[in-house]
């Protein structure tokens, strides 16, 4: 999918909004679109594989939780995102809010979606909480959300996953790694609301072997 094209559908439309539970401690996390080659693509990060960590090799969108120093969970969402990977909020284009999504761990991450216009040459992160940035291709998720019959029905987060792309400073894919739980569950929901807006996005896409 073509970033210019990704842009103007999401720009033109209001984005739903996956409701409040209002009892969970918040947090907020950045989807980050950007262009690669001419294609949308979504940042992601995989973090250390440190025992004890909870959030140990999963895949996950730069974010954190929100505290006493944030105006609002958008800014701790430019917060985080600045201290774990130092990227500026000047370098992203705001469209929205999806809302609000919940974890087993009693924590509720609202998700901004925004493009970003920097580079991979000024990421930064910390080696003890991220083990590599990930580089997904708008269209391999697509492809998962229409080969795995994603589409128009909410799968048990059990059952959905979606490829975890690959490291931008290697060729290779990332391998056995894949994009799980409450991530996913924000892929799902985003892909399911461009599918709503932009249905022509979904069509044509050709059934090839599975990653899965």
């Amino acid at each position: 999918m073509k970033t210019e094209h990704l842009k103007n559908t999401l720009c033109r439309h209001e984005m739903p909004k996956s409701p409040s539970v209002r009892i969970f401690e918040p947090a907020s996390v950045l989807m980050l679109l950007y262009e690669k080659q001419g294609e949308a693509c979504l940042l992601a990060v995989r973090k250390t594989d440190t025992e004890g960590y909870p959030w140990r090799n999963q895949v996950a969108l730069p974010g954190g939780r929100v505290d006493g120093t944030d105006d609002s969970p958008l800014a701790a969402a430019y917060r985080e995102v600045k201290e774990e990977l130092n990227i500026d909020a000047s370098q992203i284009e705001m469209v929205g809010s999806l809302g609000y999504f919940q974890t087993i761990r009693q924590t509720e991450i609202e998700t901004f979606v925004g493009f970003w216009n920097g580079d991979f040459s000024t990421v930064r992160f910390d080696p003890r909480e991220i083990s590599a940035t990930l580089e997904i291709r708008i269209d391999d998720l697509i492809k998962t959300h229409v080969d795995c019959n994603y589409r128009g029905r909410r799968p048990d987060i059990a059952t959905l996953i979606y490829p975890a792309g690959t490291n931008p400073g290697e060729r290779s894919d990332s391998g056995d790694i894949v994009v799980w739980g409450v991530t996913a569950v924000m892929l799902h929901f985003f892909l399911e609301h461009l599918r709503t807006v932009s249905p022509e996005s979904f069509d044509g896409i050709s059934k090839k072997q599975s990653f899965l």
